[in-house]
């Protein structure tokens, strides 16, 4: 009798050990977190994005001082109302930042030059025409504010020194490579500049 409960007992305790042998890695798996490295998912919208912020080179025209100014900036955009241009996702942005450019030697080789501040404000239209390609067109206006070498003697008028702070309105035209769903390459050709940069939206 003795022994039958004996075996008894060692029946129950195998058959619990292996019951606990066979949930243990079971228990253990569901604590295990699984990360996928990559590139994120791209978004359904493409429009979609919070914000924008782009650095750039920058040149300025040739009418300002002499020949064209030489620098680089920064724009930030923030789309305010989203929609769809028959199957193409669209956003209409404020567009806001500012370039620092130089501007070396007068007409006719005089040894003078200028530096400017220019800050724009535009709205900015996007149309995202393809997965990879998306073309913008912006208005608005820019503040600038100039720093210039006085002309030297005999330098004649070509050297006179143009006007150091005002507004101006600015126009562009512009498109963006993208290479995914948070970088692309942007060329924006306008006035007072033409940049070309990175946008990490």
């Amino acid at each position: 009798m003795i022994n039958d409960s004996n075996r008894s007992i060692r029946h129950l305790l195998i058959v619990g050990l292996s019951v606990a042998a066979t949930s243990l890695p079971v228990a253990a798996s569901a604590d295990v977190v699984v990360r996928v490295e990559g590139p994120r998912p791209p978004r359904d919208d493409a429009s979609a994005y919070p914000i924008e912020i782009e650095p750039h080179f920058s040149f300025g025209p040739e009418n300002v001082y002499g020949v064209a100014g030489i620098g680089a900036g920064l724009r930030v955009g923030v789309p305010l109302v989203r929609g769809s241009l028959g199957a193409a996702p669209d956003n209409l942005a404020v567009t806001f930042g500012a370039d620092v450019l130089h501007y070396e030697n007068c007409f006719y080789g005089n040894d003078c030059g200028a530096n400017y501040l220019m800050a724009p404000v535009a709205a900015q239209w996007n149309v995202f025409v393809a997965r990879r390609v998306s073309l913008f067109a912006e208005a608005g206006a820019f503040l600038y504010k100039g720093w210039f070498n006085g002309c030297g003697p005999g330098d004649g008028p070509a050297c006179s020194a143009p006007r150091d702070f005002g507004l101006l309105p600015t126009l562009a035209i512009g498109g963006r490579l993208h290479f995914d769903n948070a970088t692309a390459f942007t060329l924006r050709l306008g006035y007072p500049t033409t940049t070309f940069g990175l946008s990490f939206m």
